[in-house]
């Protein structure tokens, strides 16, 4: 029926907001609008046949009839006023029911919208909540909480319960969820390493003498397995004390890498500056103190033969039976070559001297040879050995050794620049006309 209705007052409306095609009449527009209503509700009312149409009919024909018998009764200045009243709501009302309502709904809808987004939110998820107690107090230090870790539990482990987690924007108590930062930073000791790139000239005793760490610290810092291996222009670790430097596997703990080298915790704790005792895969320690395994003992193969030496300048003198080796662990840091006549056998200073085969020894004491503290031996045969540069002599001349019997300890006294044994085998007595030096490693 609004359809019925607004087309009725399109059609009867004579006004300035439908124009007709003349100039018409204030006074009768505003009747034709009043005739234009009046036709169309007497006509919803008769159209449909209910009860409450046939109330609604007759109460606006009493009310008709009402208002006309006041209108009768008043004076004509008030019936003016009330007249132009009733035009005002009339005309207001058309307005509002021509196409102009759409566009002024839409607008009230955005702009009730825009309120709303731009009020302040009642409780924002995180805000500083405070929870009351029993007796309905605030408890002020009860207020937001950070859990870090992704649960309200608290910190959780890196491999444990933070992968199991799930995360939801839902929060019923206001605590904010946080994933957890891993640090993933290592303390290592690989900064304590300096490197040494060798020369022409250099051993690993002179290198060692130099960072005042042992000779056997640079050998396994560096994992060599021969003294042919190093070659100019190398570049080698020096651990900064004597030790071993490790790498840490999977399932090593300080425990059992201390108890594996014979070590104190304490002294790897210190001095790798441990804050954490928990170690991590890849961690580099350093370990004071520990040892590795022992340079493997030379084993030539025995090549007797005749004739001159090319560098001793005498004929080869063979011997039935094995040798021991003079320094037992001990490494070949310079072979036998011309210029240097006997094989240098490095170890930690102090490490035993052993006699190769049982004899007599002929000199033990000093001499101003560039040997210092030395001792001679006669095998028999013609054959002599002779050791140099020790710390400490354990024999005497004219006593009788065994074999592998110790006859002194490794030092670095006379012309030395590392602890070592220079080792010599000698055909003749040492140092006498005739007398002759040979490459000792043809005994082994």
């Amino acid at each position: 029926m609004g359809g019925a209705l607004r087309a009725i007052v399109q059609i009867a409306s004579t006004g300035a907001d439908n124009p007709s095609t003349g100039p018409a009449n204030p006074a009768t527009a505003r009747r034709a609008h009043r005739r234009a209503i009046g036709v169309a509700r007497f006509l919803a009312d008769t159209m449909t046949a209910t009860p409450r149409a046939r109330q609604r009919t007759k109460a606006v024909a009493q009310k008709h009839v009402h208002e006309r018998a006041e209108t009768a009764a008043r004076p004509v200045e008030p019936r003016k006023a009330a007249a132009r009243g009733r035009v005002f709501r009339r005309h207001l009302v058309l307005r509002l029911t021509s196409d102009r309502t759409l566009p002024i709904a839409i607008a009230l809808i955005v702009l009730t919208a825009a309120g709303v987004s731009l009020a302040p939110a009642a409780a924002p998820v995180g805000a500083a909540q405070h929870s009351i107690d029993a007796a309905g107090a605030v408890d002020p230090a009860a207020g937001v909480r950070l859990a870090v870790g992704g649960g309200p539990g608290g910190p959780a482990g890196v491999d444990g319960p933070a992968a199991d987690v799930q995360m939801t924007a839902t929060v019923d108590d206001g605590t904010l969820y946080k994933p957890v930062a891993v640090d993933t930073s290592i303390k290592s000791s690989a900064g304590m390493l300096q490197q040494y790139t060798v020369k022409t000239g250099d051993s690993l005793t002179g290198i060692a003498s130099r960072f005042g760490v042992s000779m056997m610290t640079v050998w396994w810092a560096n994992h060599l397995t021969s003294k042919d291996a190093l070659h100019v222009g190398q570049v080698l670790l020096i651990p900064p004390v004597n030790g071993l430097v490790v790498t840490v596997k999977a399932g090593d703990t300080l425990d059992s890498i201390a108890a594996d080298n014979k070590i104190d915790i304490a002294d790897i704790i210190s001095l790798n500056d441990l804050q954490d005792p928990n170690l991590i895969v890849g961690q580099v320690l350093v370990l004071p103190g520990a040892k590795g395994d022992p340079m493997p003992t030379p084993t030539p193969t025995k090549r007797p033969s005749s004739g001159s030496s090319s560098s001793g300048g005498g004929s080869f003198v063979y011997v039935s039976g094995p040798w021991a080796w003079p320094v037992p662990g001990g490494y070949i840091s310079q072979y036998f070559h011309y210029g240097h006549l006997g094989v240098d056998i490095a170890a930690p200073y102090g490490s035993a001297i052993v006699s190769p085969r049982a004899g007599t020894v002929v000199f033990a004491g000093w001499k101003d040879n560039g040997g210092g503290y030395q001792v001679w031996i006669y095998h028999g045969n013609g054959i002599y050995t002779g050791h140099h540069h020790m710390s400490k002599v354990l024999v005497s001349a004219g006593q009788t050794v065994a074999k592998g019997q110790i006859i002194g300890r490794i030092g670095q006294s006379g012309w030395a620049t590392g602890p070592h044994d220079h080792f010599e085998v000698w055909v003749g007595y040492p140092w006498r006309s005739g007398s002759y030096r040979i490459n000792p490693l043809r005994y082994y």
